[in-house]
């Protein structure tokens, strides 16, 4: 009996055991690799795909992985920065943050988004920390500029990143960092959180990092969405950037930097879509755009 002559109930099941065989090669590829994660848009903000990507990290942990969870959290600090009146402003994808903007990112970045998220994870089955990069040192920053040399205030570019605070946690728990840190002299800064999660990635090592965002990947037209680049090297990547601005500018860079310090692969995936982590990760075809070193 073909597939298409089953009765409906069996063959909904034969397509699950079909995709769980599917994912058995990954999930032996992956097992003991850490991956890093950095979470945001509408990942974030929808209530249910929060659910659906906690989820798909306990799963990770579970099935033998090592997932590292590195956060921003752009839309809630802008919504309390305009409950307070204050002026948002954006650089190449990067918020300009003055000392009053670094204190609200901190606020919302460490002392909700962080917890909001390291909850949901132990709801679902892990136990997570929540870490930020004042915890043990464990990112060490320098104030950088905007991409014309612009002025962007306390914005953060990582230096140093401790690793070993990262994998004593890891050893037990799902860390979740926070992406704000502070430079010598102990001045906060807010750090964008891809920048953050290709630091992360090259100093431990990662297998991947995968960066969750609002379009189905790195498009060749920003305005069709049908126009997805589904594999590239760094190289090319790099020979585009000088003409690629907005938000998708500093994930691009974030590709080149992972690579460029020997993480074998770095993923722009679509976080809209339920699962999207799973899909990337343990199907054939994948979802996103997939960056790898130049030849």
């Amino acid at each position: 009996m073909s597939s298409a002559s089953l009765p409906p109930v069996t063959q909904a099941v034969s397509e699950r055991i079909a995709t769980l065989l599917e994912s058995l090669p990954y999930i032996r590829e992956f097992h003991g690799k850490t991956v890093v994660i950095k979470y945001g848009g509408a990942a974030m903000t929808d209530a249910q795909l929060r659910e659906d990507f906690a989820r798909d990290v306990v799963l990770l942990k579970y099935v033998g992985m090592n997932p590292i969870v590195v956060h921003g959290g752009g839309p809630d600090i802008t919504e309390y920065m305009r409950r307070l009146d204050m002026p948002v402003e954006f650089i190449g994808g990067l918020r300009v943050s003055d000392e009053q903007t670094v204190e609200i990112a901190k606020m919302v970045l460490v002392g909700k988004v962080n917890k909001d998220i390291v909850l949901r994870l132990n709801r679902h089955g892990q136990p997570a920390v929540g870490l930020c990069g004042d915890d043990g040192s464990l990112f060490r920053v320098t104030t950088m500029e905007g991409p014309e040399g612009e002025d962007l205030g306390y914005v953060g570019h990582i230096d140093r990143v401790e690793p070993a605070v990262i994998r004593h946690i890891a050893a037990d728990y799902i860390p979740v960092i926070a992406s704000v840190g502070a430079d010598r002299a102990g001045n906060p800064h807010n750090v964008n959180a891809d920048e953050a999660a290709a630091a992360v990635a090259r100093a431990l090592g990662a297998y991947k990092v995968i960066f969750l965002t609002d379009v189905r990947g790195w498009l060749a037209d920003a305005a069709d969405e049908d126009s997805i680049i589904r594999q590239c090297n760094a190289d090319e990547v790099e020979h585009a950037l000088i003409d690629i601005s907005g938000g998708m500018r500093p994930k691009l860079q974030a590709c080149i930097d992972a690579i460029h310090g020997g993480v074998p692969a770095a993923h722009i995936v679509d976080g809209r879509l339920p699962h999207s982590l799973l899909l990337e990760l343990f199907t054939d075809a994948g979802i996103g755009t997939k960056v790898f070193p130049a030849p």
